[in-house]
Parts: C-alpha cells; structure tokens; sequence
C-alpha cells in the first residue's frame, strides 16, 4: 500500500511562527501611532463634552476599527517582509533550498496567514466599522442631549440649544416638566421671537436625532421693525436637531450604513448619477481594501527574501514604498470611481489588479532565482542616474576648487577638483590604466585591485581618469 504523504506541519509551524511575530509586533506599534494621532484631536470632544473617563474610553473604542483596517494592512507587509529578512539573513532559506525546500513550498503557510488576517480585515470593513460609527453617533447625540440637560437648570438662562435661550422658574423633579418657561428664538432672525408659555416639556428623539420642546397655555411675540405680532396657543411644538461635535459621524452617512442599504441607496439614486456613484464607490471600497491587504501581505514575502548574508535589508523601506504607492491608487480610484463616468466596479478594482500581478511576478522571479528587478529596469535606472550625475558635474564645474598636491619625486601638480571628491579614494583598472572616483560605476570593477589616496598619487603612477571621472578632474601643467 501506498503510503499518505503528510503535510509538513512542524515546517508550516515553524514558518508560520516566524512570520506572526513580527507581524503582532508591528502591529502594537503601528497602532500605538495611530492611537496618539486620533487621541490629541479628540480630546477637543472631551473638553466640549465634558464626559467621564469610562464614556471617554467607549467613545474611543469606537475608533478601533477605522484604525484597525489600515494599520492590520501595514503591519501584515512589514511583519512578513522583517519575517523572511531574518530567514534569508541567517542562511535558513539557503538551508531550506539546499534540503529540496524551494519558495513554493513556503506558500501555503502564508497563504493561510494572508487569508486569515484579510478576513479579520473584511470583518472590521463590512461589519465592525458600520457598527462602531452608528454607536459612535449615537453616543455623541446622547452626550449632547446630555449636556442640555445638565444645562437646564432653574432660574438660569441657558444656550445649551445653540440659537435658543431658555429660561425655567421651576422644574418638577420627578416628571421633568418645567413651570413658566421663557424662550427666546434667534434662528434666521435678526430680533428674537420671545415665547412664554406656563408650562413645557423637553423630548429627545434618539432615531431622528431631535430634541423637541412642547410649550403649553403661552404665547409668541414676533417683531417685526416697528410693529409686533402677538400669538397665543394651547401647545407650541419646537423641534431642534441635535449638534454633536464635528468629528462625529452624520446621521445616516454611508459610514454608518450596511453593505445592503449602500447597495439600495446607490440603485435608489441611479447608479450612473454622481450621488449614486457615491454610494456605490463605499460598497466597493469596503471589498477593496481587505483584498488589497491580502494582496500585500503576499508580496511581503519577495521583499523579505531580497536581503540575505551581506546585504542591505532594503524590504523594508520598499514596502512601506509601495504600501503608500498602493493607497495612493486606491485614492486616485476612488476619486474617478466617483466623478467619471466609468464603471465604479472597474476602476476600484485596478489597484488590486495591479498589485496582484507584480506580487505574481515577483514571486515568480524570487522563486526562480532571479533578481528582484529585473536587468533592463536597472540599466535604465543605471543611465537615467548616470546621465543625471554628468548633468551635475557639468553644472558644478565651474565651482571645482583647486588642490594642490606633491609628487613622489617632490614636484607638484596642479588639481582643480571638485571638492566634494577632493579626499575621496580612488581605484585603478590594471590593465586599462584608468582611475575611478567612488561614485563611478565602474568603482567595483572585475580589475580594479589597485587604490590611490589622490588623484596627483594616481596620475604619477601612470593612470589617467575614466571618461565619467575625466568631467571631476582638470590637469594643469607642472607649475
């Protein structure tokens, strides 16, 4: 009989292990920056609340999961990138490699990290971030209705209700009603309209975000220049919308909104329209990102295995780079998703589409053990840079100082020099009998074995600068 072949579960474990531990890591930290940049601007919440410790903290908590989809995102990239950098830095990749272990058989246990911390993502998008926004605004509306409250007060002139100022004689402590209540209405009015009723209530609407006021046996005093209208009624009805502070949610803004009720609203406006464009980007957007943080966990892992023993651990610095390329386009997506006439479910998903590619082809090329870049990209980049640096030394010419340096033989030569290059050490080929400065491509040369302090040391030994290095140096007659 054949016998089953089992999955390499302590292999798996172990990787999965070294992949995780970064990734909580980066986490804490990414989340604690996070954390001080919400907190100083929402201090202003507190200060014009004036709330409780333990309300102040489950208001905030509310924000966790706003937080939590772009910071899982980054701290997923860089905890598999610094993952694979140490393996690849401490030769256990080379030791898998040489054992018949090659890059594909890492795939799997990444592939389940990857889906795993994407549908915690997906859960704090669809679900958690819709949920915390709706408690957020409910909780700031029961605060301010809060704070009018503890703001009405007997014998005290109050503007806890914006444009209205009310005065109360009495206030029954056990129903809540008030006794000769006095109102002055400012809003859209240059002169107050003066209400004075014998009695009234206060109701807050917590699902319509309104505070009313029922006055009974009064009467309003509307002036109006010279003249005045006096009106008497058996109940006058005053409703006003409650004002959370500004960083709060607005009732029923697509952030509070389930992935049904944006579907509906976007059909309900017209998908082509510019108000249902809106609606319909959100949907997508909440889908986008949680693929989008698969997508760069995956390409977490060429960026790590681009260092090993003596090289730079540039993964790091190229994942953030690419994290802000990637949320750069998914901005730019939106945007066009929003304005243009285009398909919304077109044109959300080109960053994904992108970013799934080049994670493909540099898996591809790590796997089959070649460069992360590929040569044309570098001799490209090499000319651009190399032009640029020519550029440079012509322009800086004129600006070259002299140096004066002495022979072997005791005679001197004349050395106008840049002098930024004026120390620098040089290597010479030794079979074309040329020199190059460090900045000089050809500096590493297969044949440059031979180092010189100067340029005067170089040119009394026989060698003449590379035609890049000839633009650095100028040699004068012996004086």
């Amino acid at each position: 009989m054949k016998s089953r072949k089992r999955l390499p579960l302590l292999f798996y474990s172990y990787l999965a292990t070294e992949m995780l531990a970064p990734f909580f890591a980066s986490f804490v930290i990414m989340n604690g920056v996070f954390f001080l940049a919400k907190l100083i601007p929402f201090l202003n919440v507190v200060l014009e609340l004036n709330i409780s410790l333990a309300d102040f903290v489950r208001l905030f908590s509310y924000l966790f999961p706003n937080m939590f989809l772009y910071s899982i995102p980054m701290a997923a990239m860089l905890g598999i990138t610094i993952g694979f950098s140490r393996l690849a830095n401490d030769s256990e990749i080379l030791a898998f490699k040489a054992s018949g272990i090659g890059i594909y058989h890492v795939l799997p246990p990444l592939v389940l990290i990857a889906l795993f911390i994407s549908l915690v993502t997906s859960y704090f998008s669809i679900k958690l971030i819709p949920a915390g926004d709706t408690a957020m605004q409910q909780m700031m509306y029961q605060l301010a209705k809060e704070k009018i409250d503890k703001g009405i007060s007997e014998r005290r002139f109050t503007e806890a209700l914006g444009n209205l100022v009310v005065h109360v004689d009495t206030i029954d402590k056990q129903t809540g009603t008030w006794q000769n209540v006095w109102v002055s209405d400012m809003r859209g009015r240059e002169i107050p309209a003066i209400t004075m009723a014998q009695s009234g209530t206060m109701e807050s609407k917590l699902e319509e975000m309104l505070v009313t006021l029922r006055l009974r046996n009064g009467s309003m005093h509307l002036p109006e220049g010279q003249d005045s209208q006096i009106i008497s009624f058996d109940q006058y009805i005053i409703n006003i919308p409650l004002q959370p502070p500004a960083r709060a949610p607005s009732f029923r803004s697509r952030g509070t909104m389930t992935m049904v009720e944006l579907l509906q609203k976007a059909r309900d406006l017209g998908m082509t329209s510019e108000k249902g464009r809106t609606y319909h980007t959100e949907f997508h957007k909440r889908l986008v990102l949680p693929v989008g943080c698969l997508i760069l966990t995956l390409l977490g892992m060429p960026l790590g295995l681009k260092a090993g023993p003596g090289k730079r651990a540039i993964g790091i610095p190229l994942g953030l780079s690419l994290y802000i390329l990637y949320y750069v386009f998914f901005t730019m997506a939106r945007n066009i998703a929003t304005t243009s006439t285009l398909p919304v479910q077109v044109v959300m998903w080109i960053p994904n589409t992108a970013f799934l590619l080049l994670t493909m082809i540099l898996i591809y090329r790590v796997a089959h053990e070649k460069q992360l870049i590929p040569s044309f990209v570098q001799g490209v980049f090499e000319k651009v840079t190399s032009g640029s640096k020519q550029v440079f030394q012509v322009i800086s010419k004129p600006f070259s100082l002299p140096l004066r340096a002495s022979d072997v033989d005791g005679t001197s030569n004349d050395i106008s020099l840049s002098g930024s290059f004026r120390n620098d050490h040089l290597r010479g080929n030794v079979k074309s009998r040329v020199f190059h400065f460090s900045i000089c491509d050809h500096y590493h040369c297969k044949n440059c074995s031979i180092e010189f302090k100067n340029v005067a040391v170089a040119t009394q030994a026989g060698f003449s600068p590379c035609r890049f290095c000839r633009t650095l140096v100028v040699e004068n007659k012996n004086s």
